[in-house]
């Protein structure tokens, strides 16, 4: 992946957890990020990794 790429990639991951962090319990931003990344990695949607880091972060904060 180029820096561009990446750029893009890593505001598109700030615009996505702006809309979970609105509803989310206390957190580290770093932890839903991480997860978001890695699923857009993995070929999912915006849609499918914002639920994947979601289940992340629940699983997480249990």
């Amino acid at each position: 992946m180029d820096v561009t790429t990446l750029a893009g990639l890593l505001h598109e991951t700030e615009d996505r957890h702006g809309a979970y962090e609105a509803t989310a319990p206390e957190h580290h931003w770093w932890d839903w990020y991480a997860a978001y990344l890695f699923a857009r990695e993995q070929g999912r949607t915006p849609d499918e990794a914002a639920r994947e880091a979601a289940a992340h972060m629940e699983a997480l904060l249990k």
